[in-house]
């Protein structure tokens, strides 16, 4: 009997492990049956009553139209009443996008070589030339002093270059006189602008996110396209997109903005319109724009469309020199100085014509706006992020390697050295995402939970590394003004937070919340079942679904066990993978497994009020949300293979590791049915809690390589503006070089002061004596006093007269009109 109990559970294991289909676990059964009337020598009437029993039993389970009678149809029915009702615009930002990377995390089991099998994505040569040449040209003109301080706007000069250089149509197809850029090359673009000046950067980026063009490009007429998208592309318009309202912010869906199709008269015809009233706010680049796109929601009193009279959301667009429409005025976002500020209008009349996709497509823009959300948010906030770290790193580091305090570069200072790191490593990681999901972009995904892993992830990297930095600037940093070159960015932070998804609703709403009903691999088709479909088809539908989920469940949840009990020696590793990361393969591959069945049986066990429990869906985002980054940097240092970056690798996949078991940990803590929440835990972590946080060893390799000129710190800013000049960074580069070539001069200074061969004497140059007593050259003497010039510029910080420049700024501004005319 106990070789029969044994073999039973070997038998459980190996078939739920491998995911067997049913028909081998019958077979198995009857097996395992037949053995235990052998060893317990059943009689004659009960071996025949235990096999009929068996027969039945296996013939409602594997006899597809005999299971849906006997128990799908009443689990269907069930379903279908506590399942609650979807709204059109639920349904609707469901729907949206594509699923491709995250399918996998989800499955319990990713396909490694799948993932590697794809080509790294690479710039073309045009746009490797337009990055190198005009976006190099345009980082160049940008004093962000002057246009945050004096101007609070781009010069008109650099405004004419970014139109002029097709910055403003870089997603529109050639034929419209777009450049027709990749996915890639929009985030470099946006990546090397954000490291010098946000301003540019953003006005640059939202005219190529989500708005007129792409809206355009998806679903307007070919008279619209025509028209518009040529006009865009020159920058004859400047566009801006207008959905928030003061009452819906985070929940765009419940704009309150309307129209009332109606007639009216246009340009001395009565025409088929619309009357629009609508109050926005936060609409970027609204104060200059020519070209409004607008959301509202559109009503039908009269009929004149059809029989609906709330034809729901709908997005026009609108000149803004139509009578009516108030625009022009700013808001002031923590003093970034991009154009930014709100609109209104109250019933303006427009012809129908202007809806996007004409009046077709009166009532569907929640639709377009969702079908279009993924691939700007994609690009837009998380390549600026990553550009922001990007010159937080090389400047941080330039910066550490520069100021000394107690007569040590402030680098080589543990606690400095172990923000530093951070920094460092969060740069590489965040990279690594930028790529893989601009690459997923280009391969024509619309990543809608991905790119809101990207967009919440990198922003709130980039917060964490620029206060990093502010750390370890101190009082260089708090004091702005031209040699202040983080201050700017230190304030500008939030914004990035909050735009386009405030991160904490991104964090407990979308990323699980929609990943767990698109990413999944049989819910969407359970929902839809029991929603949309009806009668056989309904049936066969939700059986097929349902069958495979509960296979899938048992499968995750005996890997989980297994690769917790073995370290996850059994889990996949790619074929082509390097062998000192192979183990981080199995690492994921174990989470994946242990992250899909603990939210199998966290949505079995809490239902619809799972949506409500944002804590928990919060941390299990966060589970999905470290596995897809850890990913991305795997494929990432696989695609360039080089062991310099091994420690940046190291520590940022460690603290990923770390940091999903401790949101596992959490979620099992708080989990309302304690006694599954033991034996979640037993599954899960058989033998305690695995990953430890990055060892202070590979925290001082990663500062290491932002202290040291090379290669390694070269390919991890790579892409970002490098100043040449003699403006603050120009000059913190130029101080870095020579503090690190004079580093063997300041050794011989030591030494012969420690030998009393000079003496150190108040006011007394010592390079001076060391020169004029042989310890040094006079070539050397030289590097010293050019390297010391530049350091005392590095660490000057600005001051202003009482009124902080406001006087003299206003006589220039007074005075250019003038030079003008006299021009």
């Amino acid at each position: 009997m106990t070789l029969f109990v044994l073999a039973t559970i070997a038998a459980f294991f190996l078939l739920a492990y491998f995911g067997a289909p049913l028909v081998l676990w019958t077979i198995v059964a009857a097996a395992l049956l037949a053995y235990l009337g052998v060893v317990a020598e059943f009689g004659f009437t009960t071996s025949v009553v235990l096999a009929a029993f068996f027969v039945v039993v296996a013939a409602l389970l594997n006899v597809p139209w005999l299971r849906r009678k006997a128990f799908t149809d009443r689990v269907l029915a069930l379903y279908r009443r506590i399942l609650p009702d979807m709204s059109q615009t639920e349904k609707e930002a469901i729907d949206a996008g594509t699923v491709w990377w995250d399918a996998d995390l989800f499955s319990g089991r990713p396909d490694w070589d799948k993932l590697l099998a794809v080509r790294a994505p690479r710039l073309g040569p045009e746009e490797k030339a337009f990055v190198e040449g005009p976006v190099e040209e345009l980082c160049a003109l940008c004093d962000d002093w002057q246009i945050s301080h004096e101007l609070q706007d781009l010069p008109p000069h650099v405004w004419q270059y970014i139109k002029d250089k097709g910055f403003l149509g870089m997603i529109i197809p050639k034929k419209y006189g777009g450049l027709g850029f990749s996915a890639l090359a929009h985030s470099a673009v946006v990546m090397k602008l954000s490291t010098r000046s946000s301003a540019a950067a953003i006005s640059v980026m939202v005219p190529n996110s989500l708005g007129p063009a792409e809206l355009l490009l998806h679903y307007g007429t070919e008279q619209q396209k025509d028209y518009y998208l040529p006009r865009l592309a020159k920058g004859l318009e400047i566009p801006c997109f207008a959905l928030t309202n003061p009452e819906a912010g985070s929940d765009a869906a419940a704009i309150p903005d309307f129209g009332i199709v109606c007639k009216g008269n246009w340009q001395g015809k009565e025409v088929l319109g619309m009357r629009v009233t609508w109050d926005k706010r936060y609409i970027t680049l609204g104060p200059v724009a020519t070209l409004l796109g607008l959301a509202f929601r559109l009503y039908d009193p009269e009929h004149l469309l059809g029989d609906k009279e709330d034809l729901g959301i709908t997005c026009a667009l609108v000149p803004t020199n139509t009578a009516g429409v108030n625009i022009g005025r700013r808001h002031m976002p923590l003093n970034a100085v991009f154009q930014n500020g709100p609109n209104s209008g109250k019933d303006v009349f427009m012809p129908l014509d202007w809806i996007i996709g004409g009046r077709d497509y009166a009532g569907k823009g929640w639709m377009m706006l969702m079908g279009c959300l993924a691939a700007g948010r994609a690009i837009s906030l998380p390549t600026s992020s990553v550009g922001g770290v990007k010159a937080l790193t090389r400047f941080t580091g330039a910066y550490a390697r520069v100021r000394s305090q107690f007569k040590t570069p402030i680098g080589k200072l543990e606690g400095v050295e172990e923000a530093l790191g951070r920094i460092a490593a969060h740069c590489y990681m965040m990279d690594a995402t930028r790529i893989m999901t601009a690459g997923a972009v280009d391969m024509g995904e619309k990543p809608a939970v991905l790119s809101a892993i990207a967009k919440y992830h990198m922003t709130e990297r980039a917060r964490s590394a620029v206060n990093d930095a502010m750390d370890i600037h101190g009082g260089k940093g708090i004091c702005l003004g031209p040699n202040n070159w983080i201050g700017r960015g230190y304030q500008m932070t939030p914004i990035a937070i909050t735009v386009e998804g405030a991160n904490i609703l991104t964090r407990t709403l979308i990323i699980f919340g929609q990943g767990a009903i698109r990413a999944h691999p049989y819910v969407l088709r359970e929902m839809r079942a029991a929603k949309e479909m009806t009668g056989v088809d309904a049936s066969r539908e939700f059986d097929g679904a349902l069958t495979s989920h509960i296979g899938h469940v048992l499968r995750n949840g005996v890997r989980a066990f297994v690769y917790g009990l073995t370290h996850a020696a059994f889990a996949p590793v790619p074929k082509r993978a390097s062998p000192e990361i192979s183990h981080y393969y199995r690492h994921v591959s174990r989470l994946s497994a242990a992250f899909a069945f603990l939210a199998d049986v966290s949505m079995l066990a809490m239902g619809g009020a799972l949506k409500r429990k944002e804590k928990i869906s919060g941390r299990l985002g966060d589970v999905l949300s470290m596995m897809y980054l850890v990913s991305a940097t795997l494929k990432h240092y696989e695609d360039q293979r080089v062991r310099e970056d091994l420690p940046l690798v190291r520590w940022s996949v460690r603290d990923a590791l770390y940091h999903a078991q401790q949101a596992i940990d959490q979620v099992l803590s708080n989990f309302p049915v304690k006694a599954l929440a033991r034996l979640l835990r037993f599954t899960i972590f058989p033998l305690g809690m695995p990953w430890r946080p990055p060892l202070d060893s590979r925290n001082r390799e990663c500062a290491q390589i932002a202290l040291e000129p090379g290669t390694a710190r070269d390919r991890l800013t790579a892409g970002m503006y490098v100043p040449k000049g003699d403006d603050a960074t120009g000059i913190l580069e130029q101080a870095f070089v020579a503090s690190v070539a004079c580093e063997p001069i300041e050794t011989k200074l030591r030494k012969a002061l420690k030998k009393g061969k000079v003496v150190l004497a108040q006011g007394q140059d010592l390079a001076a004596e060391a020169r004029d007593k042989g310890v040094i050259t006079a070539e050397e003497y030289g590097q010293w006093t050019r390297k010391e010039a530049l350091r005392r510029q590095v660490i000057r910080v600005d001051d202003f007269p009482q009124d902080f420049g406001r006087g003299e700024i206003a006589e220039q501004l007074q005075a250019k009109p003038t030079m003008v005319r006299a021009a």
